[in-house]
């Protein structure tokens, strides 16, 4: 079965998680913990988010990490593009190099038709809609630690 690779999901945890912050900056630590993403496998996500333009990224004081617009204009598809780049759907179902639309392999109508319906569904659906989804489920993405209580508690590591 197809699915979005497991650094995509992640990425969209972590963005999920941003979405329920608003414009505060949030911590890798805190990110990690409101996800359970593991911190060095989210520190190579969030380069990439970052990379990507979908988050901002502040060092030092304060800093942190914040969406860069807001979740309801942020489509699946733009964060798996970010995480697994523009071309992550293979162009053949079979993986055939030789498959093309001038001699195509036996799925190759199917596979093409389908992989444009994928992408159309990622792009409706926007990361908002998960995020929600996540706090119905009650998902521990409510509890996020960027509260400014939880920020400014002394001895609290600070930047990225």
């Amino acid at each position: 079965m197809l699915s979005l690779s497991q650094t995509t999901g992640y990425a969209i945890l972590a963005l999920s998680c941003l979405d329920g912050c608003g414009d505060r900056w949030v911590l890798a630590k805190q990110i990690s913990d409101c996800t359970a993403i593991p911190l060095p496998y989210l520190s190579k996500v969030l380069c990439a988010l970052g990379d990507s333009g979908l988050i901002e990224a502040k060092r030092g004081y304060r800093g942190g990490f914040r969406l860069a617009r807001p979740a309801d204009q942020i489509s699946l598809l733009d964060v798996t593009e970010a995480v697994e780049g523009e071309s992550w759907l293979p162009r053949c179902l079979l993986g055939l190099n030789e498959c093309t639309d001038c001699c195509d392999c036996p799925t190759h109508k199917f596979w093409s038709k389908k992989r444009k319906e994928i992408e159309q569904e990622l792009h409706r659906q926007t990361l908002r809609s998960v995020a929600e989804f996540e706090r119905g489920r009650g998902t521990h993405l409510n509890g996020c630690g960027c509260s400014d209580e939880t920020r400014d508690r002394p001895g609290r590591s600070t930047g990225i």
